[in-house]
């Protein structure tokens, strides 16, 4: 759906009253200047969250979320009648804790934690009364998989853990919440998976196959695995099963097999063909909401320019227009409910405000506020999303969001008065999804005077399956040209000009920052690439264990390394096979424990570039991962990378002041690249 553009603030007025000759001298009636509003500190939009993750207890007498301790998201748990009673249970003292869930049996808490985002998870159990903490998983180098927790078995929980020597496999066990003892239920003989119901037991399997496809097996009735439903190549990653009924017979599926978008549908294990539930024909259903206890399907979002939800039961039609008056021009989502479903845990986000959380009482139908995330927002001018659909050079339309500092579009139409300096932000994946929504990096940029632009180019997820497919091989190819068709939107909008626009983003979008430089060295002002891969062929050869039983989709998407020609295709595509073709300012910001994208990746291609003396700066941090989770190692990359784009693109940028306390930072080269950064770094105790 193309949006249609309005009519610039520029425009001239319309005269009115009579039809008289207008004035010799009549001029055109111009918005006023707007001043741009005071700069958002970097720790309020990067640091942590005052409060996040709210969740109710199953029995609905307990809230808890997520809360800084001593500067490191923590658990705190509070009488759900008293909120301000709350006190930590846990004390994480490392990267924080991102991820927790109730037990069911109301007493205890889990959680999971890496190392220094090793990736290599562990669950951890919080006992409320005594808060003593067990690692429920101690085995040094595995990684856990929370497969299932359920009412039925409110002591136990379900865990994949891959600790018996090939990683690359999990194995099922069913795991004593409270002494930590395990019980072997599934020894992978080479699944990818498994689905499990209410009770534990293990109904299907999930097997990668060669051709990339994948099959969905049940045992029959001498226990032998047997194919239940085959994906193939083209439909795997829009089509997964989300779960089972409460009976553990009937499959809830996302489906885009014989359509194209993704849908919602159901499947019999005894039934040879799924029946639709529910299709959006130019969306991926992006969520589905599942009563907790019966596994009723209750309503289902698709997600095209932005959410929408559609009810499918009833009994919760009131309350959706409950929280849709709630919400306004918002989305709301439901974030936890009580096993009694008398109450659920709600939050609302809207594109220019905080996130804000409520304790919604089905009976009165009223939401009773909890918290916004980060309350320091409110009485703060903040940037609105605007959703554009754009189209590729190829007919291919881009679902696309812009942002602009809000004194340059006082009347709000999404058109700045006059061009801007512009930051594609390239979301990573590649197979993940920009939306609609509150962001803080378009926050970020918007206030220091960019427009902000993000792309959903092909290959981003939630479009149908043809719009994924049709990135397969095309990394730096027509992945790479639908971004170029942005940027020439932006510049025909009269949104920037050619020479002011830098490219950014993280993983996929850190390679595609590196692509912009190598590739397309007269597009880009300067980049600033976090965690990108700089060589295919060494990518593909360094994936995580865990990732093998999908290799064959990174082969037939990306590249085969095992081919000759699939060899030949991903050094191409390598942006360390172009680096002499770099001119412009380049950022590179890499985690040391990165299993994803390893910091030989980075590394690569600086030491390529010193070589040919080409400048670059290269920061590390050594207790991060794929992305920087520690507040201090945020607040010091972003103002490294604020200093960088004022160089480049010439915006705002606040003074490093204490970003640089804490932090794990280490600038391995080119510091003398961005302006300042020498002196901080002298400043905060840490040479160059």
């Amino acid at each position: 759906m193309l949006r249609i553009c309005l009519l610039s603030s520029l425009a001239l007025l319309a005269a009115c009253g009579k039809k008289e000759a207008p004035p010799a001298a009549s001029a055109p009636v111009v918005a006023a200047a707007v001043a741009p509003p005071a700069l958002i500190p970097r720790a309020e939009l990067f640091g942590n969250p005052d409060k996040a993750l709210p969740k109710l207890s199953p029995d609905g007498q307990q809230l808890s979320w997520l809360a800084p301790v001593d500067g490191v998201l923590n658990i705190w748990v509070a009488p759900a009648t008293d909120p301000k009673a709350a006190k930590p249970v846990t004390r994480d003292s490392g990267r924080g804790i991102r991820q927790y869930y109730w037990a069911y049996d109301n007493q205890r808490l889990l959680y999971l934690q890496d190392s220094g985002g090793d990736e290599n998870f562990h669950v951890y159990a919080v006992e409320l009364a005594s808060l003593k903490t067990t690692d429920l998983t101690p085995y040094k180098g595995s990684r856990a998989e929370i497969n299932g927790l359920s009412h039925k078995l409110p002591g136990e929980i379900l865990v994949g853990l891959n600790d018996r020597g090939d990683h690359s496999l999990h194995d099922l066990y069913r795991i004593d919440i409270a002494s930590g003892k395990r019980k072997l239920v599934e020894k992978n003989p080479g699944f990818a998976g498994y689905v499990s119901d209410d009770d534990y037991a293990v109904k299907l399997a999930i097997r990668s196959e060669p051709d990339g496809s994948t099959t969905y097996l049940q045992r029959d009735a001498k226990g032998r695995w047997q194919p239940l439903l085959s994906v193939g190549l083209e439909d795997a990653l829009t089509t997964n099963v989300l779960g089972l009924d409460a009976k553990g017979e009937t499959l809830y599926l996302l489906d885009s097999r014989g359509r194209d978008t993704a849908a919602l549908a159901t499947l019999g294990l005894k039934d040879s063909a799924p029946k639709l539930v529910f299709e959006d024909a130019r969306a991926d259903v992006d969520e589905v909401l599942i009563n907790p206890v019966s596994h009723g399907l209750e309503a289902v979002a698709s997600n095209y320019e932005k959410p929408v939800w559609t009810v499918l039961d009833e009994a919760v039609k009131a309350d959706f227009a409950a929280l849709a008056a709630l919400a306004g021009d918002g989305y709301f989502k439901v974030l936890d409910r009580t096993l009694d479903d008398r109450r659920w845990v709600v939050g609302v986000d809207r594109s220019d405000a905080s996130y804000k959380t409520y304790v919604y009482d089905r009976a009165s139908r009223k939401a009773e506020f909890l918290f916004a995330n980060r309350p320091w927002y409110e009485g703060k001018t903040l940037a609105k999303m605007h959703p554009r659909v754009l189209k590729a050079r190829d007919g291919l339309k881009l679902v696309s969001y812009l942002s602009l500092p809000v004194e340059s579009d006082p009347d709000g139409d999404g058109l700045p008065n006059q061009p801007l300096p512009l930051v594609l932000n390239v979301h990573g994946g590649p197979w993940a999804r920009d939306e609609w929504g509150l962001d803080s990096e378009h926050q970020w940029l918007a206030n220091r005077g960019y427009a902000v632009l993000s792309v959903n180019y092909r290959g981003s997820t939630g479009f149908g399956k043809n719009f994924v497919n049709a990135s397969n091989l095309e990394w730096a190819g027509k992945m790479h040209e639908d971004l170029l068709d942005a940027v020439q939107w932006a510049i025909d909008s009269k949104i920037t000009s050619a020479d002011k626009v830098a490219i950014y983003g993280g993983s996929y979008g850190g390679y595609a920052t590196l692509v912009g430089l190598s590739f397309t060295p007269d597009t880009f002002a300067c980049g600033v690439d976090i965690v990108g891969p700089s060589n295919l062929n060494t990518l593909l050869s360094t994936i995580p264990p865990y990732w093998k039983t999908f290799f064959e989709q990174f082969a037939k998407r990306v590249g085969d390394p095992r081919t000759e020609e699939g060899k030949k295709l991903l050094t191409e595509r390598s942006p360390l096979s172009r680096v002499e073709q770099i001119k412009k300012p380049l950022l590179i910001a890499q985690g040391a424990n990165d299993p994803r994208v390893k910091q030989a990746e980075a590394e690569q291609i600086v030491a390529a570039m010193q070589a040919k003396q080409i400048p670059v700066t290269y920061v590390l941090y050594p207790d991060e991962g794929h992305g920087f989770a520690r507040p201090p190692n945020r607040q010091s990359f972003y103002a490294i990378s604020e200093a960088f784009l004022e160089k480049c693109l010439g915006g705002r940028a606040e003074a490093v002041g204490k970003d640089f306390a804490n932090s794990s930072l280490q600038v391995k080269v080119g510091a003398e690249f961005v302006p300042g950064l020498s002196q901080s770094l002298q400043a905060a105790g840490t040479s160059p």
